[in-house]
């Protein structure tokens, strides 16, 4: 006898048609205003978010899954054009996102560096000018 909880969607399609469903009622009375993944984890019946994710390691699932969770990215990646961006900014961090700068520096070099050095003990012959 197979241990663990029953799947809850035991077709693509069957969690297509309910992810649909979360996306329709956003915004709604009573529903959430936002995307989100918790938000969408809590409508598909999952316990954890982990639960979610297994989700994706299924061939079957896994595009779907991806494809959710995208779709969510995109909700916080639309809030970054609003006034108060710091909690979409830290959803797309834990998303994979970045906002540290990376400068690729190259120079090109034609050649040899000529280095001149004068003994400061030997007095300059440069500097003494013929009468």
């Amino acid at each position: 006898m197979p241990g663990g909880r029953p799947a809850l969607f035991l077709t693509p399609e069957d969690l297509e048609a309910k992810i649909k469903e979360y996306y329709s009622k956003l915004g709604q009375p009573g529903e959430d205003p936002y995307a989100t993944i918790t938000g969408l984890t809590l409508y598909l019946g999952f316990e954890s978010r982990q639960s979610f994710y297994d989700y994706e390691e299924r061939p079957e699932f896994s595009y779907i899954i991806k494809r959710a969770r995208l779709k969510v990215e995109n909700t916080y990646e639309l809030r970054l054009s609003n006034q108060n961006t710091s909690g979409a900014i830290f959803a797309l961090k834990n998303m994979g996102w970045s906002d540290k700068q990376e400068i690729d520096q190259k120079t090109q070099h034609s050649g040899g560096i000529a280095i001149s050095w004068q003994d400061p003990t030997l007095p300059n012959t440069e500097d003494q000018s013929s009468d």
